[in-house]
């Protein structure tokens, strides 16, 4: 008998009810941290991504006889907390119009404002085919379970324009990353500054030597539980600090991630003396790193610009890496170099009062974004890259 070629859909309420090996696979070798299987595992398992805590894993899987050919990693979410595309506002208009706003479909990963493939597609497959099931699987299971919507959140660009072909309200906000047009040192991504803003830095990047204090990147097989344990009291001390923090994530997701992904993780330490005194946890693949939590334990001038900012591009610098995306938010990292760069998400509401109400906003929200994209450019103030063999491009190869 002829094998079986037909399609299969599953919705799996945990990701480990799919093989890590075939869930990874699909990710690719060089999948950012977000979309592997550990990654998600250790939200889901620690506690930190249940339904409890206002993730209900429903993940969208599709599979041709035994073999899981595509997957989108998706969320019943009975909030908006931890998404960093803020739709607080919607589900007000959604109260005021009597539309129950929760739940709804989150197509993304918990807590982890990257942008990253939502589609996971194997080789071979026919990519727009797959992509057009996995809609249609979070669109049909979103209304059987009594969602308001659909959320895919950070996709790439190119799954930003197949979901807007494809009907979705498009939106874009902006983050700031750093990026790495071909440094050779330091010294070359100070000089792209004026002097004003160059010897700003510099004394904030100097500041630490005068306090005594040393920063360190622990990674790979130097990692230990404790690094664990310090990462989480990093994030601890900033929610604690902070009206607007919520701790979200436990002690043993750490400890989860330290033990299955240490290829994946860097903790940034600040030591001053005997102790050591804040830190910064990120994720990092070979062309990008990622900028995830942070704390500290004692108050120091420029501390937190030179643990989560200087002291990392230098490390991207000396690594090679193209981009440093430090996370949400952004106001004082312009002025430090870091650029506006796109950040996409796409939304289909049921309810067409709502629906037009949030695309009407939409419009506007588009309409004020270049105005804020140039006064970010100009705040961030770097020159222009020079081209390989121009004067000042010290033999890096610009792009």
């Amino acid at each position: 008998m002829p094998a079986d070629t037909s399609l299969r859909l599953r919705i799996l309420e945990a990701v480990t009810d799919a093989p890590a090996d075939g869930w990874d696979a699909l990710a690719g070798p060089d999948a950012p941290p977000f979309i592997r299987h550990a990654w998600l595992a250790a939200m889901e398992e620690s506690g930190s991504a249940t339904e409890e805590t206002g993730w209900a894993p429903h993940h969208l899987t599709l599979w041709r006889g035994p073999r899981l050919v595509a997957a989108a990693p998706a969320y019943l979410k009975f909030h908006s907390m931890g998404e960093y595309i803020y739709d607080f506002g919607w589900a007000d208009a959604a109260a005021r119009l009597g539309v129950e706003y929760y739940p709804k479909l989150v197509v993304g990963g918990p807590l982890s404002p990257a942008t990253v493939p939502r589609f996971l597609i194997a080789p071979g497959e026919d990519v727009p085919a797959l992509r057009r099931a996995l809609l249609a699987a979070a669109a049909g299971s979103a209304q059987e379970a009594g969602c308001s919507s659909v959320h895919v959140l950070y996709p790439t660009g190119d799954e930003a324009d197949f979901l807007e072909a494809e009907g979705l309200a498009r939106r874009i906000t902006l983050q700031f990353h750093w990026k790495n047009p071909g440094y050779a040192s330091y010294d070359d991504y100070l000089a792209r500054f004026d002097s004003k803003r160059r010897n700003q830095l510099r004394r904030e990047r100097g500041a630490a030597a005068t306090q005594g204090i040393t920063l360190r990147t622990v990674r790979g097989e130097a990692l230990s539980q404790e690094h664990a344990r310090r990462a989480y009291d990093f994030y601890t001390s900033t929610c604690e600090r902070h009206a607007w923090g919520q701790i979200q994530l436990t002690p043993d997701f750490f400890a989860r991630v330290f033990r299955t992904m240490p290829d994946a993780v860097e903790l940034v330490e600040a030591v001053r003396g005997p102790k050591v005194i804040a830190g910064a946890f990120n994720l990092a693949t070979a062309e990008r790193l990622y900028g995830r939590y942070w704390g500290a334990f004692e108050e120091h001038p420029f501390l937190h610009f030179h643990v989560c900012l200087y002291h990392s591009v230098e490390d991207c610098i000396r690594a090679g890496r193209k981009v440093f995306e430090p996370g949400a938010g952004g106001e004082h990292k312009v002025s430090r170099g870091f650029e506006p760069t796109a950040v996409h998400s796409a939304h289909l509401i049921f309810d067409k009062t709502l629906d037009g109400a949030v695309r009407g906003f939409l419009r506007r929200e588009h309409a004020r974004l270049a105005p804020a994209v140039e006064e970010a450019e100009r705040i961030c103030g770097l020159k222009p890259w020079p081209l390989a063999g121009s004067p000042g491009a010290s033999g890096a190869t610009g792009t």
